[in-house]
């Protein structure tokens, strides 16, 4: 099943959805860029769906501002 890793920033609503083949392979990038991330409003996510429009429905407040 596919997985997308979302990169929420919560104050400006600034969102960044990347697609990937599964599950193991967003959360491994979500990993690394928990390492590599210093800002306290920045979310990092790695979920699996169907789709893009599946998440953005599931997962509605971070695509709110979009």
């Amino acid at each position: 099943m596919p997985a997308f890793l979302i990169e929420y920033h919560r104050p400006s609503g600034r969102v960044k959805c990347t697609p990937f083949d599964s599950l193991i392979e967003a959360t491994r990038e979500r990993i690394r860029l928990d390492r590599l991330n210093e800002d306290p409003d920045m979310e990092i996510v790695a979920i699996s769906g169907a789709s893009e429009n599946v998440i953005r429905h599931s997962h509605s407040r971070y695509f709110a501002a979009v």
